[in-house]
């Protein structure tokens, strides 16, 4: 395959421990102002500077793969995670462009200061174009870069500010509906059916959204339980209380309702029908 038939794409790689909203503006910036057609976000394994990270390698991979999952133009690997080690940016990029071509690696301000240092250097710099997103507190001083284009982003959240601000590491910019579509994405990959989401915000009900999903039978129900215990309690999300039977089973978050039930158990309650009733009515109430 010709050079010019491979997608072009810029590589932006980092610890994100956990990535956060910052993390996205600058993906969305690159796809603004770079001539590329994707992102490839790479996750470290450990990353070259740092001795070790707050979340697994894999719990970061998990959530850089939830936070971009419907951004089209943006890929998670795990080709460093891969590697069970600190991988090398040199290394990392010529893996990839095998498969791309690479025109850019996306760099914070911050890394500016200790660019000479990174392995293979004089390489790199011959090889693509450094994107170098500014930072708040940092100065942009580009005299060591062969080729560099500017990446204006105005959100500036560290991950270590992120989990300063919750000892349990939770995403605090999450909105309620990213922790929902989070929620739903998680289980869906563990092949739930007939997902539904119902916005209660207006209503007065125990809870601002709730989730109904089919499983497929009694040890699926608490297979998807666990699941999502599993994943989402480490990212600092409390489930206050679970009620558990073989047919149904109901986990409680404050704010988000989780009913995982067997389909014979969901056509008997038809508890869609009572909270799509619901919330209809509160809309009547308000429009009269």
């Amino acid at each position: 395959m010709f050079k010019g038939s491979k997608e072009r794409v810029a590589l932006f790689g980092g610890s994100f421990d956990p990535p956060h909203i910052g993390h996205k503006s600058v993906v969305q910036e690159a796809l603004k102002v770079l001539e590329i057609e994707k992102v490839i976000v790479i996750p470290a394994y450990l990353n070259p500077f740092k001795r070790d990270s707050f979340f697994t390698p894999q719990q970061r991979l998990t959530m850089t793969q939830e936070i971009f999952a419907t951004d089209k133009q943006v890929v998670v690997e795990a080709f460093e995670i891969q590697q069970g080690e600190s991988t090398k940016t040199a290394t990392t990029l010529n893996h990839f462009q095998k498969r791309y071509d690479v025109r850019y690696l996306i760099i914070g301000a911050d890394n500016l200061n200790n660019i000479e240092q990174w392995y293979r250097f004089e390489w790199l710099n011959n090889q693509i174009t450094w994107a170098i997103a500014t930072r708040a507190g940092y100065q942009t001083d580009t005299s060591k870069l062969r080729s560099f284009k500017i990446l204006e982003v105005a959100v500036d959240i560290s991950s270590t500010e992120i989990r300063k601000t919750n000892n349990k590491g939770k995403p605090n910019h999450m909105k309620l509906d990213e922790r929902v579509d989070r929620i739903v994405n998680l289980l869906d990959t563990k092949k739930a059916e007939e997902i539904e989401v119902f916005d209660l915000e207006a209503v007065e009900y125990i809870a601002k959204r709730v989730i109904l999903a089919n499983s497929l039978g009694g040890k699926h129900s608490a297979s998807l339980a666990d699941h999502l215990k599993n994943e989402l309690k480490p990212l600092g999300e409390k489930f206050l209380h679970i009620d558990d039977s073989e047919d149904w089973v109901v986990i409680d978050m404050g704010d988000i309702l989780i009913h995982i039930m067997t389909p014979t158990y969901r056509q008997k309650y038809s508890l869609e029908e009572f909270l799509t009733e619901l919330s209809h009515r509160k809309s009547e109430e308000e429009s009269s």
